[in-house]
């Protein structure tokens, strides 16, 4: 995608997660009129941090991105962060990457002045390698991994986000408010991999949100019905974009206690309650 000289944002997702712990990473880049900027947040199930650098330090060539001596990829991260308050170093490897068959945008990926467009580079894979952050080691051994990706002009205004890996697959479900020619339609994309096959729910396909309400949201689509819950309240502080600038406040779960269930033809394919699914609440209801 080629984003015009003002107002634009790219970043990424990096979640690694073993049975016990959860850290994700965010790479990004942004441009206002006043420049170019970047920042590395990171996300535990304890605690956010958001570090903001010079817009030169970053670097992209094909999948791998770099910032300063930061380095995030198809074969993993390089992490080496040193600020106020924040020391983070370590190195893991990534394996077995799974990508989805086409992209989760497609056709919209071909929509022109979309505010916000999404990617998933692997709804899972296999991690391994240890970061300490302020002291505390992260371990992971044959952990799970996952990586989307988002460019645009900002975040949608209002939306729900959430991902969770489980035994046999791993889910992605976002639901938001899109701003279009004037008018507002609720987009939704959204991948259950379940035992090697994909189950894709979006708004090309005729996906439809059938309720949000008080952190539940239910998608129906066909035959298929895809509901998740979150069961906690806000999470930690992170920052998105509004017009480039990374200046609105959201807060992510990045392992918190959710519900789950899948439905297809009337029978569940996929149900449970977790505490390791990762949820953004945005809507105001």
């Amino acid at each position: 995608m080629v984003l015009g000289r003002c107002g634009w944002f790219y970043g990424w997702y990096f979640k690694c997660q073993s049975d016990t712990q959860t850290l994700a990473v965010i790479p990004a880049v942004h441009q206002t009129g006043k420049g170019r900027s970047c920042s590395i947040q990171v996300i535990t199930e304890k605690q956010s941090w958001t570090v903001p650098m010079p817009g030169e330090a970053f670097r992209r060539r094909g999948r791998m991105i770099s910032i300063g001596k930061n380095r995030l990829g198809e074969k993993g991260i390089r992490i080496a962060v040193h600020a106020p308050g924040l020391e983070v170093k370590g190195k893991l490897r990534f394996a077995d990457l799974h990508p989805l068959k086409y992209g989760i945008m497609e056709p919209f990926s071909l929509v022109p002045f979309l505010e916000c467009r999404h990617s998933i580079w692997s709804m899972g894979h296999r991690v391994n390698g240890t970061v300490s952050i302020n002291g505390e080691e992260y371990l992971f051994d044959n952990a799970e991994g996952y990586w989307e990706g988002d460019c645009g002009r900002s975040f949608p205004e209002e939306y729900v986000w959430t991902q969770c890996s489980f035994p046999g697959g791993s889910l992605m479900l976002s639901v938001a408010r899109i701003p279009m020619a004037g008018f507002r339609f609720q987009g939704v994309i959204g991948v259950v991999l379940l035992d090697g096959r994909e189950y894709r729910m979006a708004t090309y396909l005729g996906a439809k949100a059938a309720g949000i309400r008080k952190g539940r949201v239910r998608i129906v689509q066909g035959s298929m019905e895809l509901e998740a819950e979150l069961l906690e309240g806000a999470g930690k502080a992170l920052r998105a974009p509004t017009e480039g600038a990374m200046s609105r406040t959201i807060h992510e779960n990045a392992a918190c206690r959710a519900k789950y269930r899948f439905l297809q033809d009337g029978r569940t394919l996929l149900g449970f309650e977790t505490d390791r699914a990762s949820f953004e609440y945005e809507y105001k209801v």
